[in-house]
């Protein structure tokens, strides 16, 4: 596909102009004409290099700009929007992409810049692509880098500064570097086995047939992880069979931490898109009761086809804010809130998201989440059980809230997982789980079971 770039290009501007870049993405992949003559291999080619030039620019939007600044004879400020984005596309192809030939990413930046009304700068960009090349030949570092650590570390890894300083608090410098090199990979896709339709043994076998490579995940016995591009989920076997959901390891860890039992009442206080409430009712053997709820009445409908595709009957939907739902008082032996937040353990997933919250944003998902908890734990019976659980890595959104509940509800305790539980792996001492993906292999997760005790009101 000759045209590969230019499409990363119209989806990146869409991006800078405010879009995500899944939609944005998206939209361009939906219009994307391929010719009559193209192979299977070369249109799964084609789309591979599209996805990664678009996220991974995305990624490493900071590192770029600042690579841009360092090397630009114009003044940042002259620079029409374009061309920065343009640029971006050439950088991201020399600095990062290295089965690329230079040539190669620089020729087409350049002409990049001609189809996109830029003729008389087609020698600036030429200059900057080679003078960063001349540079990297010199040094295994061409970009130069502040003294400031946080500052450094943010421009060297792409991310904002403020995230900087939440890691390195809890993890130290050597960690820090670790996690922000693992959230700029390029995601992997873990399926979840539906035992009810199939087996893990059997979704192993179709993948053979079909020359998909799968791995298992330890302590994960319904998890399976594609290794490789494997074209649209869609299209994988067993898809329209309802054997297997997307879901990254960690978030089925949330499933069996709430451990539901044939036949209780189940709460899922944020449901959609259903990942979490489809696990449920796979661990239930779909007997019981589990009340899906959401605000968003369109996040429900997508929950719903998933749990029509995976032929599940025991799921009831509720359209209505989890802060304002009085009938399920006293109602659940097991609640589980899978609460709004940041992301931050899904960066890598989330190409934008880093760019996207800040640490006001953070607070008040604080705010939102200390509300939601303190609701929700009114739906649980006398001796039932809370899961609380969040795919970020900031303290104040996990620690902070649930210090906070524990110490106004003193009929709550963690509930700390068994030595010899499929997550005792990710227990810390405080009795709660934390899933660091450096660590792990595995999206970010903060997770924590609390029961109620028999003598709460």
């Amino acid at each position: 596909m000759t045209n590969s770039r230019q499409i990363a290009f119209i989806a990146l501007r869409d991006v800078h102009k405010g879009a995500y870049a899944d939609v944005a993405l998206d939209r361009v992949l939906q219009k994307l004409s391929l010719s009559d003559s193209a192979s299977s291999v070369e249109t799964l080619r084609d789309r591979r290099l599209l996805t990664e030039l678009v996220y991974g620019s995305v990624r490493r939007q900071r590192t770029l700009d600042a690579l841009i600044d360092q090397l630009a004879t114009k003044k940042s400020h002259q620079q029409p929007k374009d061309l920065r984005t343009i640029l971006h596309l050439g950088l991201y192809q020399l600095r990062y992409q290295e089965r690329i030939p230079a040539s190669a990413a620089v020729n087409t930046t350049v002409q990049l810049a001609k189809e996109n009304g830029f003729s008389g700068l087609t020698g600036f960009v030429n200059g900057l692509l080679r003078q960063y090349i001349r540079l990297a030949d010199k040094s295994p570092e061409p970009l130069k880098l502040p003294e400031n650590l946080v500052e450094r570390l943010g421009i060297l890894h792409s991310f904002p500064d403020w995230i900087m300083q939440v890691w390195l608090n809890q993890l130290g410098l050597a960690e820090t570097e670790k996690l922000c090199e693992w959230m700029n990979q390029t995601p992997t896709i873990d399926l979840r086995i539906n035992p009810l339709r199939t087996s893990i043994e059997e979704v192993e076998q179709a993948f053979q047939f079909a020359s998909i490579l799968v791995k298992r995940v330890p302590h994960l016995p319904q998890a399976l992880r594609l290794i490789g591009s494997t074209g649209p989920i869609q299209n994988l076997p067993g898809f329209s069979e309802g054997w297997w959901s997307v879901q990254d390891s960690s978030a089925q860890l949330v499933g069996h931490l709430l451990d539901p039992q044939p036949g209780e009442v189940v709460i899922d206080a944020c449901a959609a898109p259903g990942g979490k409430t489809t696990h449920i009712a796979e661990l239930i053997k779909d007997t019981g009761k589990i009340w899906a709820c959401d605000r968003t009445a369109s996040r429900l409908r997508k929950l719903k086809e998933n749990a029509q595709r995976l032929r599940l009957q025991s799921i009831q939907i509720c359209t209505g804010d989890s802060r304002n739902l009085p009938q399920f008082n006293n109602t659940g032996d097991r609640v589980l809130l899978d609460a709004p937040c940041s992301g931050l353990g899904t960066l890598h997933r989330h190409a934008d998201a880093r760019w996207r919250q800040t640490p006001e944003s953070v607070q008040e998902l604080a705010k939102l989440q200390t509300e939601l908890i303190t609701h929700t734990s009114t739906f649980v019976k006398p001796g039932g059980v809370l899961v609380y659980a969040t795919c970020t890595l900031h303290p104040a959104e996990n620690e902070d809230v649930i210090a906070a509940f524990l110490a106004q509800n003193p009929h709550w305790q963690i509930e700390t997982p068994s030595f010899d539980s499929p997550y005792s792996a990710y227990s810390t001492p405080q009795g709660w789980l934390k899933v660091w993906p450096h660590q792990q292999n595995m999206d970010g997760f903060f997770m924590v079971r609390l029961r109620k005790t028999n003598d709460s009101g």
